[in-house]
């Protein structure tokens, strides 16, 4: 697992790449699936929860069309914090996301394979199968055409 270490500055090293990075190498980082931890250069405490959090809220404010946390359902968050048996929260958003994000991913490869039979596809499979088709009927002589009769003469030789 890759460690980043957190500096008392702010700023993010990665020990693995001997380097400083951003939030958004540890974004790249989350959508390549490369696991990380973030901790805390001096104590070694684990931040990589705050870390995420902070990706979050850089994402929600880059653009606000794309927002997954609306008002209200950060409000219905903090009240479950509140609760004095709090849901399992976290596990029913993890499942949930998981779900989404694998049907997500099935509509998008079915999408792809619906891309590959579009009808200028089938037009071009069907001219391939007819090309294919004249060509053999070219090069071979016509399909399903009977053989030609025998002459008289073939005849006489295979009576002989």
């Amino acid at each position: 697992m890759r460690v980043i270490r957190k500096y008392a500055n702010r700023r993010l090293y990665d020990t693995q790449q001997s380097r400083y990075v951003t939030l958004e190498d540890l974004r790249r980082l989350i959508l390549d699936e490369e696991p990380f931890r973030v901790e805390d250069a001096k104590s070694g405490e684990d931040l990589t929860r705050t870390i995420l959090l902070s990706i979050i809220i850089e994402q929600e404010q880059a653009d606000g069309e794309a927002e997954v946390f609306s008002n209200d359902l950060l409000a219905q968050f903090i009240r479950v914090y509140d609760m004095a048996q709090p849901l399992p929260l976290a596990r029913y958003l993890e499942q949930g996301t998981q779900l989404m994000l694998e049907q997500q991913k099935r509509m998008q490869d079915q999408w792809q394979q619906a891309m590959r039979h579009s009808p200028m596809e089938l037009m071009r499979e069907m001219a391939e199968e007819n090309m294919r088709f004249w060509q053999q009927a070219i090069g071979q002589g016509q399909p399903d055409k009977p053989e030609p009769k025998d002459t008289p003469d073939q005849d006489d030789d295979k009576k002989s």
